[in-house]
């Protein structure tokens, strides 16, 4: 957060002047930086914090969906299947270990409740997973893939690009698997290192015909869930695995659907647009705070949802307001969604744009594939900000 700070105080002159700012790493400047930040009075503190690198904000509890019930992320999303196995007779959950509930007890008890010959366990094999996924859904079934773990979605990137998202196109509209929704756990979790740690996204960001989208929270996870169910198109669904039990709040026990392709401005403002999913809403959420607090920025925060297609016209009507962007996700910069982002922002919002947009290198908790050792990979989560900033990499906003 500390690199966050840098961002908005070299941002926003107009809104805090600083002076005697020194070059080394020892500045005064930069001491003030570090003091804006929670719990990073030293580097050795830092090391010591075995903690998530936010603190989860609830939503207002939603009230125009019915009786709510207290449930966490992984809750909310075997609510959302219980609802599509109890409507959906042709509705079908397969994966590794799901039979049992799954390795994060998503599917628990749904074997139980509707047999064997709708929610069974596969072979480990994620492109038979997919390709199996894909005939039930042409042959009329709502086919629910698992992929275990989303860093293991890359052996079944053939059947989704090749086949599920071009099924339709090829045959002429005569045929689809529109009933194809995979779901996978998704993003960093502290301690998942290289090979449960990833943000796939951008590879499929690339490729039309299916849609990607990564909720933030339990309420928004049940209902974005339903709709990817429901629509007629293959989704890939990704879900923060560190806000599987993170995260709780009042979700509806009923069903309920939250539109794809809709951002959600959950904070207005009018100095900075800030744009993330998943996790790291919860992260700009603090920093937007930080903002308002300590310097006097005000920040629009917009939660994307959905990544393909996404909402182009909610980020650049609040670029056009702001006159600053700045995008943050987990996954590595290069290629990352946030350069899409920048670049139709750059083309739609040029004479609006007060300064260059800002990419995610400084507010990303992982530049590249995970450490190997938890305490590494503790420290790299949770302290990425403020190393940032004694490592002199920040980048002047204007």
């Amino acid at each position: 957060m500390a690199a966050a700070a840098r961002f908005f105080i070299r941002g926003a002159p107009f809104k805090l002047p600083v002076s005697g700012v020194g070059t080394g790493a020892q500045s005064s400047f930069e001491a003030t930086l570090l003091k804006l930040s929670p719990n990073s009075n030293s580097r050795t503190k830092t090391q010591r914090r075995h903690a998530a690198h936010f603190t989860f904000q609830p939503d207002p509890v939603p009230t125009q969906y019915g009786p709510t019930q207290k449930m966490n992320l992984f809750q909310s999303v075997t609510s959302a299947l219980d609802n599509t196995l109890a409507s959906d007779p042709t509705a079908v959950i397969f994966g590794e270990d799901v039979a049992f509930g799954g390795v994060f007890r998503c599917t628990v008890g749904l074997r139980d409740k509707y047999g064997k010959d709708r929610v069974f366990n596969t072979p480990l094999c994620e492109q038979g997973i997919v390709g199996f996924g894909i005939g039930a859904a042409v042959a009329g079934a709502t086919a629910i893939a698992e992929i275990q773990f989303a860093d293991y979605i890359y052996p079944a990137f053939d059947q989704i690009v090749n086949e599920a998202a071009k099924y339709r196109y090829r045959s002429g509209n005569l045929f689809d698997c529109g009933n194809l929704t995979i779901r996978a756990p998704w993003g960093c979790v502290g301690h998942g290192s290289l090979y449960h740690s990833q943000s796939p996204e951008a590879f499929f960001a690339h490729c039309p015909g299916i849609k990607v989208v990564i909720p933030r929270s339990p309420v928004q996870a049940k209902g974005l869930l339903l709709a990817c169910i429901a629509d007629q198109n293959p989704c890939i669904f990704f879900e923060p695995k560190i806000l599987y039990r993170a995260a709780v709040e009042q979700v509806p026990v009923e069903p309920y659907t939250i539109p794809l392709s809709q951002a959600e401005i959950l904070q207005e403002g009018s100095d900075v647009t800030l744009v993330a999913w998943g996790t790291q809403i919860h992260v700009m959420r603090e920093v937007a705070n930080m903002a308002q607090e300590k310097l006097g920025v005000s920040c629009e925060l917009i939660d994307l949802q959905t990544i393909l297609p996404w909402d182009t016209e909610t980020v650049c009507k609040s670029v056009v307001k702001t006159g600053r962007l700045l995008i943050s996700h987990e996954a590595p910069i290069t290629g990352g969604f946030a350069a899409e982002i920048s670049s139709t922002v750059q083309e739609e919002c040029f004479l609006n744009l007060e300064a260059p947009i800002k990419d995610d290198q400084l507010l990303n908790p992982r530049q590249g594939p995970s450490s190997g050792s938890p305490g590494l990979h503790h420290l790299s989560f949770s302290s990425s900000f403020i190393q940032s900033v004694e490592r002199g990499q920040e980048k002047t906003l204007c």
